[in-house]
């Protein structure tokens, strides 16, 4: 995105993925239909919008972004990917949705006519395996939230995280967890009771415990450091990080 000053690496496909293994093709139809929503912050992604200051500065409190190069996968519409560029990270944002991409792009280019000089961020319409094969032991910080339970196999994405990660790298997955409070808040009281997401956004049987997540790190070479909660009050309709990682928990992980 020449919008933001940013070199292109002529290396790097500029179209969508066409050969991208690890992926439901009804999950990227999903997201795609529904993509011109990104950025409304009263619409199906509003609980995004809502968690985003909590994932953003714990991200930051474990790992400062600026200055860093930053891979976010599975950025959808780039909530988070803008939201660490405009803590001072070089941030590449992918996905295979490529509405996704176009949406996220079009919402940052409105900063880039603004302050063209005060944001490195680029998208691509990309599979994290062929960015592995390309970038190896490239990326200081890896965010992948979110996105983990979309995927038939979620440590194939974790190996490739650990690929494109530097020695030492900061990395950051945030998925749900499996169990049956899980299945009442994340499902039936997110989507039918309380209407925050839409119907079928999940299936359960593709959560992750905390215990699998990390063996798939572990196997990857990547050592959890520290898991923490995101619980949401109905009430106050308020969220805050916890302690209690029943259903959404954020887990983060150095490469060895």
């Amino acid at each position: 995105m020449k919008q933001f000053d940013r070199p292109t690496n002529l290396n790097r496909p500029q179209s969508f993925d066409l050969s991208p293994k690890n992926v439901h093709h009804e999950e990227i139809e999903k997201f795609n239909r529904i993509a011109s929503s990104w950025w409304d912050k009263t619409g199906p992604f509003k609980p995004l919008h809502e968690i985003n200051p909590l994932r953003l500065n714990y991200i930051e409190s474990k790992a400062l972004l600026t200055g860093k190069r930053v891979l976010d996968i599975g950025c959808g519409g780039g909530i988070l990917s803008e939201a660490m560029a405009f803590r001072g990270a070089d941030v590449l944002g992918i996905d295979l949705a490529p509405d996704s991409i176009n949406a996220a792009k079009e919402h940052a280019q409105s900063y880039a006519k603004q302050e063209p000089s005060k944001l490195k961020l680029d998208y691509q319409t990309l599979a994290v395996e062929t960015l592995a094969e390309q970038e190896p032991n490239s990326f200081d910080i890896i965010t992948c939230m979110e996105m983990l339970e979309h995927v038939p196999l979620p440590e194939k994405i974790i190996q490739d995280a650990a690929a494109l990660a530097k020695p030492g790298a900061h990395l950051f997955f945030s998925t749900l967890n499996r169990n049956a409070k899980s299945f009442l808040f994340a499902i039936i009281g997110a989507e039918y009771l309380l209407n925050l997401i839409p119907k079928g956004t999940h299936q359960y049987q593709s959560f992750i415990k905390p215990s699998e997540l990390a063996s798939m790190c572990r196997s990857a070479n990547v050592k959890i450091e520290h898991i923490v909660g995101i619980s949401y009050n109905p009430i106050s309709r308020f969220y805050q990080l916890s302690h209690n990682i029943d259903v959404n928990y954020i887990a983060y992980a150095r490469k060895t």
